[in-house]
């Protein structure tokens, strides 16, 4: 029996040809409102839906597709998927954790570095012929302090990053300390990023860190410290980056997300001070294979009467 999938996010198109040979339907569309009024007939028969953790499933867009099953969310992060709706209505979520790891700390690294030695901007006067003008001093990346925000499974291998390639004393701050790191643990964010040379963030999305990194830990982090963000854009507060780029109060930042993207502000694209990638840092070949293949053995195993590989439970709320 083949089942109807609608994707809402975008795909490659051989990952979409590997959900076609294995037997779905596959629908695609920019979101679930659209579909519907596109195709009344076949959104009554969606089973499952293709999103991420940016774009999400809301409780209303469940509502819309009275048929579905199984919602899976690629990469990690699955903070806009309304699980506990979903739960609800009995509606498996799943999400790919350690599929895009090494990708997204490779990425991590490669920005720390790339804004420490201010490699685009002197590639950019090199080529306009401002050799002698690109020709500043740097900081160095090695043996300086190495501040990490989440130490989850991408935070940890960052981490390692750090201080096996380049001598970095590595600290981290999460909601409770790891018992299996040897790294140091600072109970505040405040005092994580006094500590800190070069500030990662690793953390997931949601309320729960929105805007967690604010004006008080940017003025911490301070004139020679440095931002980097590889999670979700909304774990900044951007007006107080912005303002604190253009005060000087941190020595710059480089950002693989951004809050509300694709859209970014013009203070962030025009700072020389900042460095922007398009939220590639899961977008490697291996880790988008690795993605791919998750997500079609968790439809495949769901689909044949079997658990879900990599399913999302959160606890039931409590009845009175």
């Amino acid at each position: 029996m083949r089942r109807h999938l609608l994707i809402i996010v975008e795909l490659a198109p051989e990952f979409r040809l590997q959900l076609e040979r294995a037997g779905f339907y596959v629908h695609t569309a920019t979101s679930v409102a659209d579909w519907v009024m596109l195709a009344p007939n076949i959104a009554a028969k969606i089973q499952a839906v293709l999103t991420n953790g940016s774009t999400g499933l809301s409780r209303d867009e469940m509502a819309m597709l009275p048929a579905l099953e199984i919602i899976c969310a690629q990469g990690a992060g699955y903070e806009n998927v309304d699980v506990v709706a979903a739960q609800a209505r009995g509606i498996i979520v799943t999400h790919g954790p350690g599929t895009n790891d090494a990708s997204v700390a490779d990425h991590a690294i490669a920005l720390l570095m790339a804004i420490a030695r201010g490699i685009p901007q002197a590639d950019a006067a090199v080529r306009k012929g401002e050799w002698k003008q690109a020709r500043q001093e740097r900081p160095m990346i090695s043996d300086k302090k190495l501040g990490i925000l989440g130490l989850g499974n991408i935070g940890m291998q960052i981490a390692h990053r750090g201080a096996m390639g380049f001598g970095m004393p590595v600290a981290y701050h999460n909601r409770r300390p790891r018992a299996d790191t040897p790294y140091l643990y600072f109970p505040t964010l405040i005092a994580l990023a006094e500590w800190a040379d070069f500030m990662v963030i690793a953390t997931p999305g949601g309320s729960a860190t929105r805007h967690i990194v604010d004006a008080a830990v940017l003025t911490a982090l301070g004139p020679s410290g440095f931002l980097i963000n590889i999670a979700r854009g909304s774990v900044v507060d951007t007006s107080a980056l912005i303002d604190a780029l253009k005060h000087h109060r941190i020595a710059g930042a480089a950002l693989d997300v951004v809050e509300g993207e694709p859209t970014v502000p013009i203070e962030l694209t025009q700072s020389t001070h900042v460095i922007l990638t398009p939220h590639i840092a899961g977008r490697s070949p291996e880790a988008i294979a690795a993605t791919a293949q998750l997500v079609l053995d968790n439809l495949n195993a769901y689909f044949r009467g079997e658990p879900a590989i990599t399913r999302v439970v959160l606890p039931m709320p409590l009845t009175k």
